[in-house]
C-alpha cells in the first residue's frame, strides 16, 4: 500500500510513482510554501481525539495484540499528538520563539528551516510508531519518505492519510511506501533524494543505513536499546512489585522495557537470595496481567530447559514457572533477556558501574532504581557517566513524559537547521 500527494495506490503503480518522486518533492520546496507549524499541530490534535475515541480501533487493537502492547500503554502514548503537547515540544526542543527567532545582530537575522526532505526507515515493533516519526518531521517542516515496518498492517497509512483529509496542505509532505527491506536498489533511490536518513532498528539497520547513503547524506539514528534495573539490597518491596508489574505489563518488548536487575553486591549468595524474592514476587505480579501467548510460553520453556542442561558449564542459578524464569549468572554482562517475563540477574557492586556498563555505549537507555534515598544521588550519577540516557523509579521505565528526549536527543533539534541571514540595507 502506498500513500502519495494524499492518495492510496496499489504498489502495481510503485516504480511509476518512485520516478516521479523526487521531482515532486523538488517541486514542493520550490513552489509551496512553507509549513506552518501550528497547521500541524492543529492537525494532529483532532487525530489523536479520533483515535482516543475509537474510531481507529479495528487497526490498532489487532496490531497491539500481534506485538503484546498493553493497550493501556498506547492510550498513555496519545496525549504526545495533541496540541498543548505538541506546542511543548516545540518549545523545549526549538525554543519559545522557535517561529521568530531573535536577530543574530543588526546586520543579520536567523530562522529555523527544514532540513529539507527526510527518509524514515520505521522500526519493526510498537515503540514509536511510524505515523509519529513523520509526524515529528512535518513539525520542522519536512518533506517525508516513509518506509513501512513489515508488521504495520496498514496503520500508519489510515493515520497518516487521515491527517492529510484533516490538513490538505499536507498531502506533498507525506510520502509512504510499503518496500522490503530487501530491495536496496529502491531504498538507495529514497536515501539519495534525501537530505537525512532517520533509521529506527538495531545495529543491522544501522548498518544498512549507513550503506546506502552518500556521504552528503545525514544519518539519525533511533536505534534500539537496552534497559535494566539496579537495585540494592535493601530495595523496598513496594519497589520490587512495580519493577515486577512493569515487566508484566511490557513483557519486555519496549526499548525501555527492564531485560535484566543488577544487584549491588559481590556476594553470590546474596544476589540468589535476591532473585528468589524478586521470582516470588514477579509470578505473582503477572497474575493481575494478561497471559503470555501459548506460542511464547513454550518457546521459552524450551529454551529454559537447554539453559537447565547446561547448567553444569554456566553455573547458572535458574528459577522458573510455566515459561516464566529468573536466571542468576555469575558474569556483570549486560545483555538482551529472553524477554515475555524472563529475567537475568547479575552482580554489579557500584564501583565497577562505569567499568563494565561503559563500554555498552549506544545500547543504552533507561535503567530504573531501586534503593533507598541516600543512595538515589550517587547511584544516579554513576549511571548517567556511564551513558544511561534516564533513569527513573522503579515501575516508570516506560513513562512517557511530553517533552523528554529521544535517547538522550531533541529530534526537532535534529531535522532543523539555523540560517542566518544578511539584512537588505
Amino acid at each position: 500500500m502506498i500513500l502519495y500527494q494524499g492518495e492510496i495506490f496499489t504498489d502495481e503503480l510503485q516504480m511509476k510513482l518512485i520516478d516521479q518522486l523526487k521531482i515532486d518533492c523538488y517541486q514542493t520546496i520550490n513552489h509551496s510554501e512553507e509549513l506552518n507549524t501550528m497547521e500541524v499541530i492543529n492537525a494532529c490534535d483532532i487525530l489523536a481525539r479520533k483515535v482516543k475515541a475509537g474510531e481507529y480501533n479495528d487497526i490498532i487493537l489487532p496490531l497491539l495484540t500481534e506485538f503484546d502492547i498493553p493497550y493501556d500503554y498506547f492510550i498513555e502514548s496519545i496525549p504526545m499528538f495533541e496540541k498543548d503537547s505538541l506546542i511543548k515540544k516545540c518549545e523545549i526542543e526549538l525554543g519559545n520563539n522557535f517561529e521568530h527567532l531573535p536577530d543574530l545582530d543588526k546586520d543579520n537575522r536567523r530562522k529555523i528551516c527544514p532540513l529539507g526532505i527526510l527518509f524514515h526507515i520505521a522500526a519493526g515493533n510498537v515503540d514509536v510508531l511510524p505515523a509519529y516519526s513523520v509526524i515529528e518531521g512535518l513539525l520542522a517542516g519536512n518533506i517525508n519518505i516513509l518506509k513501512l515496518p513489515s508488521g504495520d498492517r496498514g496503520m500508519s497509512v489510515k493515520l497518516l492519510s487521515e491527517l492529510i483529509n484533516i490538513e490538505p496542505k499536507l498531502k506533498n509532505y507525506i510520502y509512504v511506501f510499503d518496500v522490503p527491506s530487501t530491495e536496496t536498489e529502491t531504498l538507495k533511490i529514497f536515501a539519495d533524494i534525501a537530505d537525512a536518513i532517520i533509521v529506527w532498528g538495531g545495529d543491522v539497520a544501522v548498518k544498512a543505513a549507513r550503506s546506502m547513503a552518500s556521504v552528503n547524506t545525514k544519518i539519525i539514528e533511533w536505534g534500539h536499546k537496552l534497559s535494566f534495573a539496579y537495585a540494592t539490597l535493601d530495595a523496598s518491596e513496594k519497589d520490587l512489585k512495580r519493577l515486577a508489574g512493569h515487566i508484566a505489563m511490557t513483557n519486555q518488548v519496549l526499548c525501555s522495557s527492564c531485560q535484566g536487575i543488577f544487584v549491588d553486591s559481590k556476594n553470590m549468595d546474596q544476589v540468589k537470595s535476591f532473585a528468589k524474592k524478586f521470582f516470588d514476587i514477579l509470578v505473582e505480579e503477572s497474575k493481575k496481567h494478561k497471559l503470555v501467548s501459548l506460542g511464547m510460553r513454550g518457546k521459552n520453556t524450551i529454551e529454559i530447559y537447554n539453559a537447565k542442561l547446561e547448567q553444569h558449564e554456566t553455573h547458572q542459578v535458574i528459577y522458573d514457572e510455566k515459561g516464566m524464569s529468573v536466571i542468576v549468572s555469575d558474569d556483570h554482562e549486560l545483555e538482551l533477556s529472553m524477554l515475555f517475563r524472563n529475567v537475568w540477574v547479575k552482580s554489579l557492586p557500584r564501583e565497577i558501574i562505569i567499568e563494565k556498563i561503559k563500554p555498552h555505549k549506544n545500547h543504552l537507555q533507561t535503567a530504573s532504581l531501586l534503593c533507598n534515598k541516600e543512595d538515589v544521588s550517587e547511584l544516579s550519577d554513576k549511571l548517567a557517566k556511564a551513558g544511561i540516557i534516564r533513569v527513573t523509579k522503579a515501575g516508570d521505565m516506560s513513562r512517557i513524559i511530553v517533552g523528554e528526549s529521544h535517547d538522550g536527543k531533541y529530534a526537532l533539534r535534529e531535522y532543523s537547521r539555523i540560517v542566518e541571514l544578511a539584512k537588505t540595507t
